[in-house]
């Protein structure tokens, strides 16, 4: 193992060159302001802030300049209701037209639709169509200024892959659950670069097996014939990891709604998964040593973990666990290296542990290091919660503006911003567009007389003659399913689709499509 960590090692800088080349290329150069709006008091009880800032460990750089990006992004969306109420008082008055067209240049940046304000004296103002339309303007402009002067992004993951190589895993793959509450998994609670690891998020964190085993085939495919990120012969690893969610503060009403609020199902079901997809690989191709699992639980009212530590046999257990936020608070007030070593022995007497959580023996070093790296990046996220929503979050449930549907789109990392509905068809994903539809955005929009913004998102590869053609046509046709499927919505205006595909190069602008 010794030699191939070194192997890794030296290979690590090539691939992690290679595999963000493309990403690179497609960051623009200029630099992008964002302006950090000052921390809101929060409106959690004071009896519920169990976290208080300062901790050794918690990177505050890092913490400054996610707080700047999440304010910013929500501030741009909040403008929202606000300038369309404006709008909407003026509908009756001389110049309604230009006058509503400059308004919402200056405030938000986009034109609304001629259309609607032209009608607006006949039919009054469909301010339904207006929130879609500016919904839609704003979440396109959020996506494109992305990647504007973020060259630090490369430089992140070509630092994080080197380090998962010399964990000896060559692939990390996450499935967390679509609920918009872990739409900051990778970027806040986890601090894991935008392009370093793969996301799919399906509902309850039920990945699909049968693609995961064909992504997995085309990994090991490279390393065979390409040697990328390392060659067969090197001992390393595909890391498959499910994060399932529950809520603290109000476990039986505001936790996976895939799973019947129950943290336990929650968990029991991931872990399920995880199972499965390794006994595939195993079945199949009789390689299960190249396969490690790793079980993650979320509580969404703070982004503490729960990380279900493997044994030697790589086996996990639903009670065998180390609480990020036990040790926030059992390290708060010591200095950076003796909590570090709190966290280090955290992990050592969980592995040792006994009773229903007893495992056999520690897995191996680099699943150690990952480990620990996890807990200490999730103990600044925990300092993060701290010092700017005081410890908790107010919004507790579900806060979603948009169901995105279709393929990830890796720009949307901040929480409670979007539920996510991964399906190729809308048959198989039938059950997770349900969910967000029916148990979520039914109450949070619908019931206040507000339609649900639906975006409709898929890649095509422009080296693939055909490719964008095809995409174009399923991204229409699955616009059309769902337009089907909930008519009881679309035919009072209470659900609309944006269309959009791109390149599936980091970076590519979005490129949307008429209905």
């Amino acid at each position: 193992m010794v030699r191939g960590r070194r192997k890794n090692s030296s290979m690590g800088s090539r691939f992690a060159k290679s595999r963000v080349a493309a990403a690179r290329a497609a960051v623009p150069s200029s630099a992008a302001a964002v302006s950090a709006v000052p921390a809101c008091e929060s409106s959690v009880p004071e009896g519920t802030r169990e976290l208080t800032a300062g901790h050794a460990l918690a990177d505050v750089p890092m913490n400054e300049r996610l707080h700047a990006f999440e304010q910013g992004f929500r501030e741009r969306f909040a403008q929202l209701v606000p300038v369309l109420k404006e709008v909407h008082a003026l509908q009756h008055e001389r110049d309604f037209e230009a006058r509503a067209q400059a308004i919402v240049e200056e405030r938000l940046g986009y034109q609304l639709p001629q259309k609607a304000l032209e009608d607006a004296w006949i039919n009054d103002l469909d301010t339904r169509e207006l929130y879609l339309h500016g919904t839609f303007e704003l979440f396109d402009q959020v996506v494109n200024e992305y990647w504007a002067g973020r060259d630090d992004l490369v430089a992140e993951a070509e630092s994080a892959i080197a380090y998962f190589l010399d964990c000896d895993f060559h692939e990390v793959d996450i499935s967390p659950c679509s609920d918009g509450r872990l739409l900051g998994l990778r970027r806040f609670i986890l601090r894991l670069p935008d392009l370093a690891v793969r996301v799919k998020s399906y509902a309850g964190a039920q990945f699909d097996i049968e693609e995961d085993v064909r992504h997995w085939t085309k990994r090991e495919l490279l390393r065979f014939r390409e040697g990328r990120p390392t060659t067969a012969d090197v001992p390393s690893r595909y890391l498959k990891i499910a994060a399932y969610h529950y809520s603290g503060a109000d476990p039986l009403h505001q936790g996976c709604a895939a799973h019947g609020n129950s943290e336990r199902d929650a968990a029991d079901g991931a872990l399920h998964q995880l199972r499965a997809f390794r006994q595939a690989i195993e079945n199949t191709y009789c390689c299960g040593a190249s396969v490690d699992t790793l079980l993650i639980g979320v509580d969404t009212d703070t982004d503490a973990i729960k990380i279900h530590i493997p044994d030697a046999d790589t086996r996990m257990s639903l009670y065998r666990f180390v609480e990020s936020a036990e040790l926030y608070r059992a390290t708060q007030g010591l200095d950076d290296q003796t909590a570090s070593l709190r966290v280090y022995q955290a992990i050592q007497d969980t592995i040792h542990q006994q009773g229903w959580g007893r495992g056999n023996g520690a897995p191996h070093e680099g699943m150690l290091r990952l480990i620990s790296r996890l807990l200490l990046s999730n103990i600044s996220q925990l300092d993060y919660v701290a010092r700017y929503h005081g410890g908790h979050y107010a919004d507790v449930g579900h806060r979603e503006r948009v169901i995105i549907v279709g393929q990830e789109i890796e720009e949307m990392q901040v929480r409670n911003f979007a539920y996510f509905a991964h399906l190729e068809t809308m048959e198989e994903g039938a059950e997770g567009m349900d969910v967000g539809v029916n148990k979520i955005f039914r109450k949070l929009n619908v019931e206040r007389g507000l339609p649900i913004p639906v975006v409709v998102h898929y890649r095509y590869d422009r080296k693939v003659p055909g490719s964008r053609e095809r995409v174009e046509a399923r991204c229409r046709r699955i616009r059309n399913t769902i337009m089907d499927r909930y008519r009881d919505l679309a035919e009072k205006g209470l659900i609309g689709c944006h269309m959009v595909i791109r390149d599936k190069r980091s970076g590519s602008r979005l490129e949307p499509l008429a209905a």
